[in-house]
């Protein structure tokens, strides 16, 4: 099982391909923006893929396009991924020291557009259903 920072950077990852965002190496030569970013209930091959290269790559250093942070330091206990006071999306912060770094939807003219769906996490559609069934229960329906 992943470390929980580990899956926190991969879940940031995820909500921001969803709007288009992209993987950049540091050269600016390749970008990666996987689709689908799920298949089911779980992420895609796709975005699989994407996340194996992005944290094994030893000659380029991926960024989020808009931001400044190497993807593979946010897994470090350096840094945490919170909610943006602007637009509720994960963005990451530094645990300690200032911090310069804008929220990637700071260059998304129309964001935040809560008339839309907001990006999410993959459902196990299993575990909704469970939850529904026990707040029925409990409801006495």
């Amino acid at each position: 099982m992943p470390e929980k920072s580990e899956e926190q950077v991969r879940q940031y990852l995820a909500y921001w391909f969803q709007l288009g965002k992209k993987a950049i190496d540091r050269h600016g030569k390749e970008k990666l923006l996987p689709q689908p970013v799920f298949l089911g209930n779980r992420y895609s091959r796709e975005f699989e893929e994407c996340w194996q290269k992005i944290i094994t790559s030893q000659n380029s250093d991926f960024y989020l396009e808009g931001t400044e942070q190497r993807i593979t330091d946010l897994v470090s206990s350096t840094w945490e991924i919170v909610s943006c006071a602007r637009c509720e999306m994960p963005v990451p912060i530094k645990n300690s020291g200032v911090s310069s770094s804008l929220c990637p939807c700071n260059d998304l003219p129309d964001w935040p557009n809560f008339d839309l769906p907001q990006p999410r996490s993959p459902i196990n559609r299993e575990t909704q259903i469970g939850r529904i069934r026990d707040r029925l229960k409990s409801s006495g329906l």
